[in-house]
């Protein structure tokens, strides 16, 4: 990408409400590094990761009034954030093997999540366990009783009943309506429990780096980052902006699976997750996710999560993943089949590998114990701790305690760098899009897209597709107000949900630099082939057009 030099803008700090623009995109990126190049005082907090943990840091270290730069090395959600189940798990699990300190933080997360922060990208998902007779008593009877014990941390969050229903029992007919496909034969009804679900995990990570950057973060991806250590580290511009050495107070190491590849003295020892992508149609639409125990287990369970653009994702197993990480982690033969076989013993029809659309596997950033159990022993729990080169490293943990995990860090960061501190703000800050978001968004078309303007208002009165306020919450009518591109409202594809003013959205205002950030983190399209082919083409031409409305 071609650089033209301009003059610098100031990179600035914010303790109270955003004034800046929430847009994120090539000429603001780009300008910020120039900027960056040309500054002479340290940063307060240099934070290494793009993911949702590292864009959580960044977040709440500028809503205390610091300095911020987050360098990602590809793209926002490039890593494991985006290969979740999308569950804003409430701790369930958790109880299950005995760590009560995990259990009550995801559930306090879970409620901040659903009520405050992003009330807009989380929803209430019913999951049902069937009764059927791959269900064992024993499995009927344990379910049940942890469900009681998952709606004591939801009242213990106080999260409302309005929010998150009590669980439930239902009968025959009510589980078939939420789950059509499951077998007739010995089906004896269920229980229903409620959980969070977002409509997408890359969507949570882009939400948190815009409202950053309207904080006064600076948000650099496509940006490697080497020689890492207490004083600082070395950018280098991955579309030939060239290198410089960034001072720092405090650099916080947020790499996840990567961690050891910033600091040395990290072992990880991570854990694949695979995921397999269905077309709706294929378990009957259903309105609920499937529970389906392991067979044998009390605690573990294959779940077939509805999702958005009409796919349901089965998932997930839990297997060790030694030896060097990659950058996409692959799903292994065995553990498709064993999804496909465990969610089958509760459905009419068995599932073949003819039903999958599409398969993804993500890391889990498990802290390396020095133990050789299963990793689905190891504790969630997060670990932040100042390394002996100085770095900040926030480890472990899971996506539903993104923001506990920030705030230790942050916390931890102003203790160790002498920084001054007002304390953590994230529980009461809403994200961009979500209803009551302070944070703004400036036409980035308009000049440099950077930090100036207020919102733009849209003309009020157009209807909205149900799936773009699923997505955008009280930005939707923005994203078809500022579309330049021909025909925004229309869908990319015929049976693809996703109108043309989204895609060129992506480009002006959540950071997409090209197609794949598209197609694979801003939309999700990309998980399955088929419509990934199927809207390459149009999804470039409407890409190609915005940046070069931006340059």
């Amino acid at each position: 990408m071609a650089r033209t030099r301009r003059a610098p803008a100031p990179l600035t700090s914010r303790a109270t409400a955003p004034e800046g623009s929430s847009a994120l995109n090539a000429t603001r990126r780009n300008l910020s590094f120039d900027t960056l190049a040309e500054r002479r005082e340290p940063v307060d907090v240099l934070v290494i990761g793009g993911g949702v943990t590292g864009a959580g840091v960044a977040l709440d270290a500028a809503s205390r009034g610091l300095s911020v730069v987050l360098a990602e090395a590809h793209d926002l959600a490039f890593g494991t954030s985006r290969w979740s189940s999308k569950l804003v798990h409430g701790g369930l699990r958790y109880l299950a093997t005995g760590d009560v300190a995990v259990a009550r933080e995801s559930a306090l997360e879970r409620h901040l999540l659903m009520t405050r922060i992003a009330p807009h990208l989380v929803r209430s998902l019913p999951q049902l366990l069937p009764f059927v007779p791959s269900v064992s008593r024993k499995q009927r009877v344990v379910g049940g009783v942890g469900l009681g014990l998952g709606d004591g941390l939801r009242m213990l969050a106080r999260t409302p009943g309005a929010v998150l229903a009590h669980p439930r029992r239902v009968g025959r007919e009510e589980a078939l309506r939420l789950a059509p496909a499951l077998r007739r034969t010995g089906l004896r009804g269920g229980v229903v429990s409620y959980d969070g679900q977002l409509v997408d995990d890359a969507r949570l990570v882009v939400a948190l780096a815009r409202t950053a950057a309207a904080y006064g973060a600076t948000v650099l991806t496509r940006v490697t980052v080497s020689e890492a250590d207490g004083g600082g580290a070395t950018l280098t511009d991955g579309l030939g902006g060239g290198s410089m050495r960034v001072p720092a107070r405090v650099v916080v190491n947020a790499t996840g699976v990567w961690a050891g590849e910033v600091d040395p003295g990290i072992r990880m020892r991570p854990s694949r997750g695979t995921h397999l992508v269905l077309d709706a149609a294929a378990v009957g639409h259903p309105s609920a996710a499937l529970t389906v125990p392991h067979p044998g287990s009390i605690s573990r369970f294959v779940f077939a999560l509805p999702q958005q653009l009409g796919r349901v994702v089965v998932g997930l197993t839990d297997e060790d993943a030694p030896g060097p990480v990659p950058d996409v982690p692959q799903p292994h033969d065995d553990e498709i089949d064993f999804l496909l076989r465990t969610v089958s013993s509760a459905l009419e029809r068995p599932l073949d590998r003819g039903d999958v659309l599409g398969a993804f596997a993500g890391l889990r950033p498990l802290i390396d114990t020095g133990g050789d159990g299963a990793t689905a022993d190891i504790s969630r729990r997060h670990h932040v701790a100042v390394s002996g080169s100085g770095l900040v490293n926030v480890l472990g943990g899971k996506l539903t305690t993104y923001r506990a995990m920030a705030r230790d860090a942050v916390d931890l960061a102003c203790r160790h760098a002498g920084l001054d501190d007002p304390g953590c703000r994230t529980a009461e800050l809403a994200l961009v899009g979500a209803p009551g978001s302070s944070v703004a968004f400036a036409d980035p078309g308009a000049g440099a897209g950077a930090a100036a303007g207020g919102a733009q208002r849209p003309t009020p009165g157009r209807a909205l597709p149900a799936s773009l306020t699923a997505r955008f919450g009280a930005e939707a009518s923005t994203v078809l107000a500022l579309a330049r591109c021909d025909r925004p409202g229309d869908r990319i594809a015929p049976d693809l949900d996703v109108t043309r003013a989204e895609i060129e959205f992506a480009v002006r205002a959540e950071g997409a630099l090209d197609v794949d950030d598209v197609l694979d983190r801003r939309t999700r399209i990309g998980l399955v082939a088929a419509d990934r082919e199927r809207a390459h083409d149009v999804v470039a031409e409407i890409v190609a057009e915005s940046l070069a409305r931006l340059a």
